[in-house]
């Protein structure tokens, strides 16, 4: 996934953390990396410093505080915190040489779940690590380290971390757009080979219902007319309702369908496993729910899935996604992709091609295999060569791109209902999404941000659709 940044600043009075009382007009400024959960969480720890007195600042050289929210799912992503922590260092060297004022340092995120005391040993730069569990206890982690103590919360705790964040203002809210993520329901059970997130997120636990819908309205009260539910099993979803019943995932997007303000509805990520008939039906019945599904399934050959423990085969995939089409034919499909995990042959790899060719794919997100520490997979043997990985990568993605151009094109002469949610590059240009969220630019001078327009597609680019208003 793309990097996402976002700022947040600070001015803290006499009631923060520990009453550990900071200077006024203090700054802070947030640096997401991976997922949209994460980016869920940057907005809810944005929420959290707000109430505690905090508001944006756009660098962080202008910042008395830099939090990074981090991602491990790739070795890369890790590196690329310690190498903005190294940044840091020498900036508040040079602050602090220059007569500046002091910065702190807060890392977040899974980075910090999975290498919290690494951190503090290896960057001394850092004051404070919290965890994705954690992030409620910001302030006083904050108000503990302005006293001087160097802070790690990484442990799973059985406190309900939403019920203790504080709610965002609507003027928070409007300032984030027309979409908005919503998180229902954490962590993983599934222990796929190659994943980090069981270790980093803990195990799946489920929102109740009436905190969903509690939030959600307050984000409709705020404008918000797209709503996209997360989880890192979102389909998992088993929340408790007012009438002690588990609802599944089905049952809460027809709730959220009939709240009034709410013209779209998406949800990711997926697991095959957890694609029950309610949820299936729910692509079948709901016209705002959007009909794009993201579905990984990471490799086209049985023994790789096996390998990976996905508890599933190709064939079941297959045939999954034949069902949901079957009650709603327009429905673009969106996967994940692994390439070189251990013990892939040229076989196992020309299955995964044949499963994309016969699935067909408007958009994908592929990789190569990257061994995470602490995961199975890690302690596998018969590797496959870096080179091999960066040739089947290439291959793959090359299929890839064919395809989602050639779903673009399938697009142009349609007429479709876009929601308009920023400006574009030239003066007067709009953008929206299509239904399979694809970028869809349009000339409307006299409609602005939050207006859903009728638009006929006239041109497709890989990224992108140019349409007209109708």
């Amino acid at each position: 996934m793309s990097k996402i940044e976002q700022n947040i600043t600070a001015d803290q009075d006499a009631t923060s953390a520990n009453n550990a009382k900071p200077a006024e007009g203090q700054k802070v400024f947030i640096k997401t990396f991976g997922c949209q959960m994460n980016v869920y969480d940057s907005e809810r720890m944005s929420d959290a410093l707000a109430k505690d007195g905090y508001t944006p600042t756009d660098t962080p050289e202008d910042a008395d505080l830099v939090l990074l929210n981090t991602c491990h799912i790739r070795e890369k992503a890790a590196e690329k915190v310690y190498s903005d922590l190294g940044r840091l260092n020498q900036m508040k060297k040079k602050r602090m040489d220059e007569g500046g004022s002091d910065l702190m340092v807060a890392v977040a995120g899974c980075v910090a779940q999975a290498e919290g005391e690494e951190i503090i040993k290896r960057s001394p730069v850092v004051n404070m690590v919290i965890g994705p569990a954690t992030y409620h206890q910001l302030p006083d982690a904050l108000g503990r380290a302005r006293k001087g103590e160097r802070v790690v919360e990484t442990e799973f705790t059985e406190d309900d971390k939403f019920e203790h964040l504080p709610k965002a203002e609507k003027k928070q809210i409007r300032s984030r757009g027309v979409t908005a993520f919503l998180t229902v329901q954490e962590g993983c059970d599934k222990f796929c080979t190659f994943c980090v997130v069981p270790y980093t997120r803990g195990a799946e636990i489920s929102r109740p219902v009436s905190q969903l819908l509690s939030e959600a309205q307050d984000l409709v009260d705020a404008g918000v007319r797209e709503i996209t539910l997360l989880g890192q099993n979102v389909n998992a979803w088993h929340g408790k309702g007012d009438d002690g019943r588990e609802w599944g995932l089905g049952e809460l997007l027809h709730r959220l369908s009939d709240m009034e303000g709410i013209e779209r509805l998406r949800y990711t990520t997926s697991h095959p496993r957890d694609m029950d008939a309610a949820l299936i039906n729910a692509h079948r019945d709901l016209d705002k729910l959007m009909p794009y599904l993201h579905l990984p399934v990471q490799a086209g050959s049985d023994k790789i899935l096996k390998a990976m423990n996905r508890r599933h085969t190709r064939d079941e995939y297959i045939k999954l996604i034949a069902r949901i089409r079957e009650g709603r034919p327009d429905l673009a499909i969106s996967g994940d992709f692994i390439v070189g995990f251990p013990g892939e042959t040229e076989d196992d790899f020309e299955d995964t091609l044949d499963l994309i060719r016969q699935v067909k794919y408007a958009q994908a997100y592929s990789f190569k295999y990257s061994p995470r520490p602490g995961t199975p997979g890690a302690d596998f043997k018969d590797h496959v060569p870096e080179d091999v990985k960066a040739d089947r990568l290439k291959r793959l993605q090359a299929l890839l791109s064919e395809q989602q151009l050639e779903f673009a094109e399938t697009c142009v002469g349609k007429d479709m209902d876009i929601l308009l949610e920023k400006p574009g590059r030239k003066p007067g240009q709009l953008i929206g999404r299509s239904p399979w969220l694809q970028s869809v630019i349009i000339d409307a001078k006299d409609a602005k941000i939050g207006d859903t327009l009728r638009v006929r597609i006239t041109k497709a680019a890989p990224y992108s659709l140019m349409a007209d208003v109708i």
